[in-house]
C-alpha cells in the first residue's frame, strides 16, 4: 500500500452494523509512501493510522494530474 498527501484512505466495514470510513491522508511517514499515515477524519480529528487488510488507498482526483 502506497499513498501521498491528498489521497483518501478507505476502510471497509467488517459488519453490516458499521459503514465504510474514509479519511484524507495528510502525511505518509515513509519516503516510499508506505504506512503509517497521518490522516484527517471528516470530523476534523487527526490521527496516525496503520491500515489493516480491510483498507485501501483511493488516489486523489486532482485535475490535470497524470495517474
Amino acid at each position: 500500500m502506497h499513498a501521498k498527501p491528498g489521497d483518501t484512505l478507505v476502510i471497509e466495514s467488517r459488519s453490516v452494523e458499521q459503514s465504510r470510513r474514509q479519511a484524507t491522508i495528510v502525511e505518509a511517514r515513509s519516503p516510499d509512501g508506505s504506512p503509517p499515515y497521518l490522516v484527517r477524519w471528516p470530523d476534523g480529528h487527526e490521527g496516525l493510522v496503520f491500515p489493516g487488510p480491510d483498507a485501501h488507498v483511493a488516489p486523489s482526483q486532482v485535475p490535470g494530474s497524470a495517474s
